[in-house]
């Protein structure tokens, strides 16, 4: 198993000089993904969604997923009545492929677009951006910090593919009917509950009052619902402050979020007890985040109603929720499967082929993400202009 020690030692003293000498699950998340020497995004980045690594996305499948998403951006472009220029914003660009794919169909296919284009990419991962810098070399693509970018100054769209679900979540758990926060501490003499790594969970009373705040803004009335001693779950506030400021930054034009989720109702069933955290270590998931640690992925599902609820306060419209693999239908993947056949040269290149694209539509995994689109400054006659992603297919 991997153990990043350095990475370790940072965390327990970040334990040792905090009051209480604990520190929230969001804080240890966030250290162990993001620290820009040791974390996980910086030190496993080169393994990232390849063989031998941890997970695979839908970027990985090849070009199409890529040209199919550039296909709306195109009409985007055009509904907004083809502005001289159009801002595309990639928040968390991972290696730098999708964002290949996209300028590779637009440089092919449309250089009249590509010449008005301007692509933006949010990283914070060093070591990715670094990567991405050489993938993307032949392009014109600009890096920049979310919080470089002025207020009102984006036309065009943010758009970001399984960034979500790796924000840091705050974790609670009802204790005696109490909601209670998860902190982490190191293990001391006498504690019980260390979890592999070194670390041991303890309950105390909620970090902020936005945990209480959040159960309004999701419509979920936790004195109605039955939900059993030990039910635990996350809360994703990063999510939050995030769309606010996309929102801000957002003068005219979309924001697009792909991710796996579900609405509120379903997410915080009470029946769904344990939450929706997992890790995942050589292409293997488990739900302990306190071992590999620094050299594995964590995650946790979206709650795409409150993207949709706190982007309304924010002055985001929803434009339309739908399934990747209905959205990809949408914009022709059914298309690029009916014509394998006549593109590949060999039977075990149609094969392969055939089962990426199929593996785009698996309604029981990356078919089944979710597809969000906000959009603001739109005009009533290009609100009334359909998404072509959103249309349903007959």
């Amino acid at each position: 198993m991997g153990f990043n020690s350095a990475l370790y030692t940072v965390i327990a003293n970040r334990i040792a000089t905090s009051p209480e000498r604990r520190i929230t699950f969001a804080e240890y998340m966030d250290t162990v993904l993001y620290h820009p020497e040791h974390g996980y995004y910086s030190s496993q980045a080169d393994k990232l969604g390849f063989k031998g690594g941890d997970f695979f996305t839908s970027v990985h499948l090849g070009n199409d997923f890529g040209e199919l998403l550039a296909v709306q951006f195109l009409q985007m472009w055009e509904i907004l009545g083809k502005p001289e220029s159009f801002d595309l914003v990639e928040m968390g660009a991972g290696q730098g492929l999708l964002a290949s794919h996209i300028l590779n169909y637009y440089q092919q296919h449309h250089p009249e677009f590509l010449a008005v284009l301007k692509y933006l990419i949010i990283e914070k991962s060093p070591t990715l951006k670094q990567e991405q810098q050489q993938r993307l070399q032949n392009f014109s693509v600009q890096w920049c910090n979310l919080a470089d970018i002025a207020s009102n100054s984006i036309t065009g769209c943010f758009f970001s593919n399984e960034l979500v679900d790796a924000f840091p979540v705050h974790q609670f758990i009802f204790e005696a009917g109490e909601l209670q926060e998860v902190y982490v501490t190191t293990h001391g003499e006498g504690d019980e509950g260390d979890k592999g790594g070194g670390f041991v969970e303890v309950t105390g009373e909620l970090s902020t009052p936005r945990l209480a705040e959040y159960w309004d803004l999701v419509g979920i009335d936790l004195r109605q619902n039955n939900y059993p001693d030990g039910y635990r779950s996350e809360i994703n506030l990063a999510a939050l402050d995030w769309l606010s400021i996309v929102a801000d930054r957002l003068r005219c034009g979309y924001v697009l979020t792909i991710d796996y989720g579900y609405p509120a109702s379903r997410y915080y069933n009470p029946r769904r007890s344990q939450g929706t955290l997992q890790c995942y270590y050589q292409h293997r998931h488990h739900d302990n985040p306190y071992v590999n640690i620094g050299a594995q992925d964590i995650t946790a599902h979206v709650d795409f109603t409150a993207l949709e609820r706190w982007g309304d306060r924010c002055g985001l419209d929803k434009v339309g929720f739908t399934q990747q693999g209905l959205f990809l239908m949408a914009l022709g993947l059914g298309n690029r499967i009916s014509a394998l056949s006549e593109q590949e040269k060999s039977i075990s290149q149609l094969l392969r082929r055939r089962e990426s694209l199929h593996e785009l539509l698996n309604p029981l995994g990356l078919g089944g993400f979710g597809v969000l689109v906000q959009s603001k400054g739109l005009t009533e006659t290009e609100i009334s202009q359909p998404l072509t992603g959103l249309i349903v297919p007959e």
